[in-house]
Formats: C-alpha cells, sequence, structure tokens
C-alpha cells in the first residue's frame, strides 16, 4: 500500500512537471523568440547576344530578401518577407516594363514588393497555410515558384497537406491570384501574356504514395482558371486556362533512377479555345561516387488546329527544363521534343553541371535546333552563406525553327543568412 501510494505520488509529481514543461514550451513568445531573421541577397549580371536586330542586352540587377519566420506555438506560426529588386547601372536591356525593346530581353523588372507573407498550421497528420506563399509541386514542371529569376513567383490562397498513413501525401490548393516574375507593376509596356499578376480560380489536386524506395506514385488535377492572360500577345484572353491531369512514377534501385510521367490537357473555366494535348516524359539516371548521370526524352503536345493549342505550363519553373536560354517558355504551336542528357558532378569543392539538349517539332519531326548549358557554383571561402556562380547556355537555331541563336552569361554572387 505505501509503494503505490509512493508511485501514485511519483506520477503526480512528474505530472504537474510534465505539464509545466508543456505550458513553458508553448508560451505565446515562442512565436518571437524561437523566430529567425530572413536576409537574402543576390547580385547578377546577365548577357544576352542574339543572332537578329536586338541589341544585345546587359543586365545587372540586385535582389535583396528581408523578412522573419516566428517560432511556433501550438502549431501556429507565420511568416513575413518582402523582396526588392534593384538595377544597377544603365538599363541596357528589355525587362517588359522599362520600354527598352530595342534590347535583348531579361526578366527582372525593378520594384519591391511582399514575396511571401502567411499563417501556418502544423499537425501530426498533415499542414494548412493561408496567405502569399511559395508553392513547388513534385518537380515544379506544371507549378513552381521559378526561384531563378529576381523576383520569384509566389501565390495567394490556401493550401492544405493531409498524411492520413505513413507513405500517403494528400495535397489541395485554391488560389485566386499568382504574383508573377513580371511583377511587381504593370505598366504601358506590358501585354497580355506578361501580367504582374494572374486573376482567376484556380485549384491544385496532388496525390503522392510511397509504394517502397523503388517507387513512388503521383496523381494529380490542376485545374487552372487565369483570366487575363492570354498564350499570344494577339489571343484572346483566357486561352491559358486549362485543366492538367496526368501520372508520375519515380523511383531509384542501387544508384539507378527513373521518372516515367503522362498527362492529359483540356479548356477550363472560360477558356474559348478547345484544348486537347498530352505530355510525355521518360528520364534515367545513375550516380556514382557522387556523379549524377541523366538522360531523357520530354514530349509536349502540338495542335494542327488554327492558332496555338499546343501543351502548355503557365505556372511551372520554366527555367529547370528545356533548356537554360529560355527559348520555349511559350510552347510552339507544333509542339516540342526535347531529348537530354547530362551530369552533375563535385569540382573542387564546388560543383560543375554540363547538359545537352535537342529540340524537335512535335507534329512534324522538324528541328528546332539544339543547345549547350553549362555552369558551375562555389562557396566563397571567409564569407559563410555566400556562393558564387558561373553560368553559360548556348542555342543553335535551326534554319526551319522560328527561334534564333541565343547566347547567354551570367556571373552571380548570392548570400545567405
Amino acid at each position: 500500500m505505501r509503494m503505490m501510494k509512493l508511485s501514485l505520488l511519483s506520477l503526480a509529481v512528474a505530472g504537474a512537471t510534465l505539464s509545466h514543461a508543456a505550458l513553458a514550451e508553448e508560451d505565446p513568445s515562442n512565436l518571437i523568440t524561437q523566430g529567425k531573421p530572413i536576409l537574402d541577397a543576390r547580385y547578377r549580371f546577365e548577357n544576352v547576344d542574339q543572332n537578329n536586330a536586338l541589341r544585345d542586352a546587359n543586365a545587372q540587377t540586385l535582389r535583396t530578401r528581408v523578412g522573419f519566420q516566428s517560432g511556433k506555438w501550438y502549431g501556429l506560426s507565420s511568416l513575413v518577407e518582402v523582396d526588392n529588386v534593384s538595377r544597377l547601372g544603365d538599363a541596357a536591356y528589355n525587362d517588359t516594363r522599362n520600354g527598352q525593346k530595342e534590347y535583348a530581353m531579361v526578366v527582372d523588372p525593378d520594384g519591391t514588393e511582399i514575396n511571401q507573407l502567411l499563417l501556418r498550421y502544423d499537425h501530426r497528420y498533415g499542414n494548412a497555410v493561408l496567405g502569399r506563399q511559395r508553392i513547388n509541386l513534385d518537380n515544379q514542371r506544371f507549378i513552381g515558384g521559378v526561384a531563378w529569376r529576381q523576383n520569384e513567383q509566389t501565390y495567394d490562397g490556401a493550401l492544405a497537406q493531409f498524411k492520413p498513413l505513413e507513405g500517403l501525401t494528400l495535397t489541395y490548393a485554391y488560389l485566386d491570384n499568382i504574383n508573377t516574375i513580371f511583377g511587381p507593376d504593370n505598366g504601358r509596356f506590358d501585354n497580355r501574356t506578361n501580367p504582374a499578376n494572374i486573376e482567376g480560380h484556380s485549384h491544385l489536386i496532388n496525390a503522392q504514395y510511397l509504394l517502397m524506395p523503388e517507387l513512388t506514385v503521383t496523381a494529380y488535377s490542376y485545374l487552372l482558371g487565369l483570366d487575363n492572360i492570354a498564350v499570344a500577345a494577339t489571343a484572346p484572353l483566357g486561352t491559358l486556362s486549362s485543366k492538367t491531369s496526368g501520372l508520375r512514377l519515380t523511383g531509384a534501385v542501387a544508384g539507378i533512377s527513373y521518372a516515367l510521367e503522362y498527362a492529359q490537357q483540356n479548356d477550363y473555366a472560360d477558356n474559348p479555345v478547345d484544348l486537347d494535348s498530352e505530355y510525355r516524359l521518360a528520364e534515367l539516371g545513375y550516380t556514382f561516387k557522387g556523379v549524377q548521370l541523366k538522360a531523357g526524352y520530354e514530349v509536349l503536345g502540338g495542335d494542327n488546329s488554327s492558332g496555338n493549342r499546343a501543351f502548355q505550363t503557365p505556372l511551372a519553373t520554366k527555367h529547370v527544363f528545356q533548356g537554360w536560354a529560355d527559348q520555349f517558355l511559350t510552347t510552339p504551336a507544333d509542339g516540342i521534343e526535347d531529348a537530354y542528357l547530362g551530369f552533375t558532378a563535385p569540382l573542387a569543392g564546388g560543383t560543375l553541371q554540363a547538359w545537352y539538349h535537342d529540340f524537335e517539332t512535335e507534329r512534324t519531326s522538324d528541328s528546332y535546333g539544339d543547345e549547350i548549358d553549362l555552369s558551375y557554383a562555389h562557396p566563397i571561402p571567409g564569407v559563410k552563406g555566400l556562393v558564387g556562380l558561373v553560368k553559360y547556355a548556348s542555342y543553335n537555331s535551326d534554319d526551319v525553327a522560328r527561334t534564333v541563336d541565343t547566347d547567354k552569361v551570367w556571373l552571380q554572387l548570392q548570400y545567405t543568412y
């Protein structure tokens, strides 16, 4: 009996201690004391040399990002983040807003904007986010943040992730505005292909299940109601509204990785044009002693109807795909087939990348041309968080293509606190 009383007393004391610790752990002051500042500065020089009447572009810009990520209180947290993009030196480039149309394009307009402003709730079974936020789904082929450009693409809306079973993640997002890389402001030099904000009502549905280390299955349906943007400057508004549904299989075994994907795209919302096109991807990779080799074949289908009804990816992080020279940000009406191979490898404390692309039309198998991409990134000694980057892209156009020979060079320094 005495032992039982002692045990009950011990449990009571332990419970009181745990309750006190839990209360202390969930103190509202944690939102501030456990938070952390955000500071990021990225200087970039970009040169664009095209074989046409446009003058070579030389852009120097500085992107400064400041903000604060709060700590958590009963799963609740918040984040605020502000970006400023400033031109350094002469405006010898067309940023789509400055009216310098005699120069090649570098899409980094000046301006200051709230990049993210959100409330977040985390639970053992998932999370929910409300406000302006970064959304990157899967490999960002359809939904991404375009982080390469100085003004990142972010989304206004609500996102919820539910994880009812181990390995299963269900994601749903509702969007009513997209803050594009062309912002923060419109002006007299923009057109209907590059608004600062894309308005409309969109729904993102994504279900991912890790069946085993060798196989992850992702099914998705992205219903994009994009009211004030068009596939071309002379096309009707709403022609990029679409429903894209597909299936993606990925996995890796013994150093060999793969990705297989198929999607179907149809018109949605108030799109005045009938859409019916396909997306296909087959990719194989191999990793050995830190060197990652990869080869793939990606197809965005065309259409023989009037106008451009090819498979489009208006909210993708497009710079990652189809070459760094960004010649196919809008899929041509004849579609595109991209056969590519390349590698990523450690080198002298940094990272080297090299890629080759061969582009053909999907409908007629004519050649658009080919491209070589090279980059090298290296931390700057003596300054924690500072990384330098040298990057080069060379696109060689075929005579039958409606593109032009393009060379791009980037020099970049980025500091992240």
